[in-house]
């Protein structure tokens, strides 16, 4: 598999979707146990090469060559630290995931099939400014307890086994946000499934084995 022909390719799929516009965002993939690689600081989304991508040593923050890595490793950097079975994180700002950061607005996953996997368990970080260590710790603190993160007056941090489910999750958190906030604007009343019901749908239904929660790694590994 060609890591960089993917993740190029991953983010032309990102901004021709609309779950990415311009340089805004950010993706990245393991590479090893202490190396990722991720977009440069800069670079369009619809327009990567392999060139535009850099690898880093997200235990000691270092790489080479001229081009920056994207501002936002601390959040890569501490998911794949604290979630040794995470192979790609997705960071972006699509329209209605942003608009629902901006608001109060819990998310409901009892929803729809895919809702009810993938946004199981949603965690919301507070605002910190982009690219900041305070980031990087806020989401590193809560990263084993959920696959999508919100982070308020900002976007979503996606993050899963492969860089296909990690698309799918950002698609359905995209879609769920357009539902919630078209019925609220449209008067319209969703009707959750019970919390029963996609209970027994997470362990019997056979859509996909159930994420179990990985308990949090030592402390040690939450500096940026």
């Amino acid at each position: 598999m060609d890591l960089r022909k993917d993740l190029c390719k991953l983010g032309r799929y990102m901004l021709e979707n609309q779950l990415a516009w311009g340089n805004s965002g950010n993706i990245s993939a393991r590479l090893s146990h202490t190396q990722m690689l991720i977009t440069g600081s800069g670079t369009d989304m619809g327009q990567l090469a392999p060139s535009d991508l850099v690898a880093v040593d997200f235990e000691t923050m270092e790489w080479g060559g001229e081009l920056k890595p994207s501002k936002e490793i601390p959040m890569h950097a501490e998911i794949y630290k604290h979630r040794p079975d995470v192979h790609a994180v997705l960071h972006a700002s699509p329209f209605w995931t942003t608009l629902m950061s901006c608001t109060d607005i819990p998310y409901v996953s009892e929803l729809f099939v895919e809702s009810m996997y993938y946004l199981e368990r949603v965690a919301y970080v507070e605002y910190h400014h982009p690219g900041s260590k305070a980031l990087g710790q806020a989401v590193g603190e809560q990263c084993t307890g959920a696959n999508v993160m919100i982070l308020k007056n900002h976007g979503v941090l996606v993050y899963d086994s492969s860089l296909k489910e990690a698309k799918m999750a950002l698609e359905t958190v995209e879609m769920t946000s357009r539902m919630i906030m078209t019925a609220r604007m449209s008067g319209l009343t969703l009707h959750a499934l019970s919390p029963a019901t996609a209970n027994d749908f997470l362990e019997h239904a056979g859509y996909k084995p159930r994420r179990r929660l990985r308990p949090p790694l030592p402390d040690t590994h939450c500096q940026t």
